[in-house]
């Protein structure tokens, strides 16, 4: 059954995500680690790590994060959008800053 990702991922991405699956294959084997070696360590089945290494959109993301960990790339993903860089989120909260602040006052007692 596929999955309704792979009908809507723009093809950039799609061409990343292969890049990034044939990285992973790359270093799996600088490492000399089988496709079983590796499916073993990630708790998953042989298919679906060859799915990772062929760049599938439908693999869950976690599995490509346990890859990276257990070929030592665990941080990875680490401020891969953290708030203090993200120019259009700063860019946004800077247009939300008021022009003008103005204190309430308190309802005076008769």
């Amino acid at each position: 059954m596929r999955s309704a990702i792979t009908d809507v991922l723009p093809p950039a991405l799609h061409r990343s995500l292969k890049k990034f699956g044939d990285d992973l294959s790359l270093a799996r084997r600088k490492r000399h680690l089988t496709i079983e070696m590796m499916a073993e360590r990630l708790g998953i089945s042989v298919g679906t790590y060859r799915r990772a290494e062929k760049g599938d959109p439908s693999v869950a993301f976690g599995v490509y994060v346990m890859a990276l960990h257990v070929l030592g790339f665990g941080t990875a993903f680490l401020g891969t959008i953290d708030a203090s860089r993200d120019e259009h989120g700063l860019l946004l909260d800077a247009n939300r800053v008021p022009k003008r602040v103005r204190v309430k006052r308190e309802p005076t007692a008769l």
